[in-house]
């Protein structure tokens, strides 16, 4: 029985900042623009909240391989 296992990863190809929003875009299966729109929208609910979480997420989330497929 094989089981279909994803692991949330930074991206490497489609990265603005640390390729965050574009890597939670791939593993939920979204447009990478939407991820980053809802973050900027974050940003304005939350202010500096929004950018603390931005920070911890790109050093903690390992970086993808670049072989990975889109």
């Amino acid at each position: 029985m094989e089981s279909d296992h994803r692991q949330l990863r930074r991206s490497t190809s489609n990265r603005m900042i640390a390729g965050i929003c574009s890597g939670i875009g791939e593993y939920a299966n979204m447009d990478p623009t939407i991820v980053r729109l809802l973050a900027v929208l974050l940003f304005f609910l939350t202010g500096p909240g929004m950018i603390v979480a931005y920070i911890i997420m790109a050093l903690i989330i390992p970086e993808g391989t670049s072989n990975q497929t889109q």
